[in-house]
C-alpha cells in the first residue's frame, strides 16, 4: 500500500511539473549543457597544443566496450551482459588521444549534476515542502546515478595509471561552506553546509576515497597495506562551494588540466607523435 501511495505522488508530481523538464530543471540542464559544450571546445584546445597528437570525441561507451576492456585484462571479466546495446553517456562526452600503436585512449570524461534549488527558492520567496510552509527541500539522492558512470569507467581504465573522470557540481546540496540568503519579506535565512537535511556530498566522496574536492586527482594512487600494492582509482570532484553557478572559462581552466596530466601519464605510448613534434 506505501509503495503505491508512493507511485501515485511521483506520477502525480510527473504530470504537474511536465515529466523530465520538471524533475531536472532548467538549471540542471544548462549545466549539462555548459559541459558538454566546454568539452568539444577542449579538442580544439589540445589541436593546437599537440599538433601531431590525434583526438576524438564520443558521446557514449558502449556496456560491451568495457567488458572487452576487463577481459584483456583477465578472462573471468566481464562476462555479463543481459543488454548488448546498453551504454553509458557522460554529460560532457569522452575525449580520446590515438596513441602510436594506434589504439584510442580516454584522457577526459566529464560530467555535470546539479540539485538543490533552495537558494532561489528563498530569494523568490517561495515556500516548499508537503505543506508549502518550509524554507529548505530535504535533498534527494538523484546525484547517486552517478556513481554507476564513475563506476564503468573506472572498470574500462583498469588497465590505465590515470583516472581523468571529472564531476562538476552545483545547487544547494553540495555547499562546503554557510550561505546566508534573504527572503524577499527580509527574513533571513542560513543554509548550513553541514546540515544532513541539504549536503549530499558524503554520498560522492565515496567516489575519491574521501580525498580533497576541487582538486586535479587524475593520476592514480597506489597504497600500500603489508605486502599488497593497491591502485585507487579517483573522480576529481569539483564543487563551488557557496552554491555559484560554473561558468565555461573555470570548467575549461579545469578540464584542460585534467586532459594535459591525461597526456603525460601517457607520454610513453605517445613518444614518437610528441618527438616529431617537437623538431
Amino acid at each position: 500500500m506505501v509503495k503505491k501511495k508512493q507511485s501515485a505522488r511521483l506520477t502525480k508530481q510527473h504530470k504537474k511539473s511536465h515529466g523530465e523538464v520538471g524533475i531536472f530543471g532548467i538549471k540542471a540542464k544548462e549545466h549539462d549543457s555548459l559541459v558538454c559544450k566546454v568539452s568539444k571546445k577542449i579538442i580544439t584546445s589540445l589541436q593546437k597544443s599537440y599538433p601531431n597528437l590525434v583526438f576524438r570525441y564520443r558521446t557514449s561507451i558502449s556496456k560491451k566496450e568495457i567488458n572487452e576492456s576487463l577481459q584483456k585484462i583477465d578472462s573471468e571479466l566481464g562476462q555479463t551482459l543481459y543488454l548488448p546495446s546498453s551504454s553509458i553517456k557522460p554529460d560532457g562526452g569522452i575525449i580520446e588521444v590515438r596513441d602510436d600503436q594506434g589504439q584510442w585512449r580516454i584522457i577526459l570524461v566529464s560530467e555535470a549534476k546539479f540539485q538543490g534549488k533552495d537558494i532561489d527558492n528563498i530569494r523568490q520567496g517561495k515556500l516548499v515542502g508537503k505543506h508549502n510552509d518550509q524554507d529548505l527541500m530535504a535533498a534527494g539522492n538523484a546525484i547517486e546515478r552517478s556513481h554507476k558512470n564513475i563506476s564503468e569507467i573506472a572498470n574500462y581504465m583498469l588497465n590505465e595509471t590515470f583516472f581523468p573522470y571529472v564531476l562538476f557540481l552545483e545547487g544547494s546540496n553540495f555547499l562546503t561552506q554557510d550561505v546566508i540568503i534573504t527572503r524577499p519579506d527580509g527574513r533571513v535565512i542560513t543554509l548550513q553546509y553541514n546540515s544532513g537535511t541539504l549536503n549530499r556530498l558524503d554520498r560522492l566522496t565515496a567516489a575519491n576515497y574521501g580525498l580533497p574536492l576541487n582538486k586535479n586527482l587524475c593520476a592514480n594512487r597506489f597504497v600500500k597495506i603489508q605486502d599488497r600494492v593497491i591502485m585507487l582509482q579517483a573522480a576529481s570532484i569539483y564543487t563551488q562551494g557557496a552554491g555559484m553557478r560554473w561558468n565555461e572559462q573555470e570548467m575549461s581552466t579545469v578540464m584542460l588540466d585534467i586532459a594535459n596530466t591525461s597526456i603525460k601519464m601517457l607520454a610513453k605510448d605517445l613518444f614518437n607523435q610528441l618527438i616529431a613534434q617537437s623538431l
